[in-house]
């Protein structure tokens, strides 16, 4: 009996908030050990998404989750980290696969065979597992930063651009673990440098009317 070539799944998540690092997993199915309701991340809840997630752990031949930080971010742009993200998850898993099949239209630099498919996170269910595990880990590390940084939201809101998200830098300033290349972000930073100088002019005016 031939065996079937191992396919490997990988997705990212974090390409769209304004903070923290991208996550991307790379997940090989076992066939022998499948996984019921597998789908596009985005379309299961919080609940489904943590509870499949346990099971993928548990069931999968082999799986790796991997970020790219923001300074990386900052410094390749959020296309090129992502794949960077990507490059390291495949290349952490403990069993090399016959073929990468990515979600979306790009693909990483592998040294094994690799093909996009658009919309593949609903397609393939190797995928679909990625796109699970990279959305757990990335929601997880949101929750995480929340419990330091209660003052902006983020287990709400995951670092998306909400209209309450956007309103709390303000309030509260642009910290170290945003994206800084990622527009309102940078917006967020300059305007904060032009009240420091309004600030700074108001005082020295001040002074001159003593």
């Amino acid at each position: 009996m031939t065996e079937m070539p191992l396919i490997c799944g990988v997705d990212e998540a974090g390409r769209g908030p304004l903070c923290g690092p991208v996550m991307a997993a790379a997940v090989i199915l076992d066939p022998a050990r499948p996984i019921a309701g597998l789908a596009d991340s985005k379309k299961l809840s919080a609940r489904v998404r943590e509870r499949l997630a346990a099971q993928i752990r548990e069931r999968a031949l082999a799986w790796a989750v991997s970020e790219a930080t923001v300074e990386e971010i900052d410094r390749l742009n959020i296309l090129h980290a992502s794949m960077l993200a990507m490059k390291r998850a495949v290349e952490a898993l403990a069993i090399q696969p016959a073929e990468v099949r990515v979600d979306g239209n790009r693909c990483p630099e592998l040294a094994v065979p690799t093909r996009a498919i658009v919309g593949g996170d609903a397609l393939e269910p190797a995928i679909s597992a990625a796109s699970i595990l990279a959305k757990t880990a990335r929601d997880a590390c949101m929750v995480e930063l929340d419990r330091c940084y209660p003052q902006f939201g983020l287990a709400r809101h995951k670092g998306y651009p909400t209209a309450a998200h956007l309103a709390a830098i303000r309030q509260h300033g642009v910290a170290d673990f945003y994206r800084k290349s990622f527009a309102p972000v940078r917006q967020a930073l300059a305007q904060g440098e032009l009240w420091k100088e309004e600030s700074a002019d108001d005082f020295q005016k001040r002074n001159a009317q003593r």
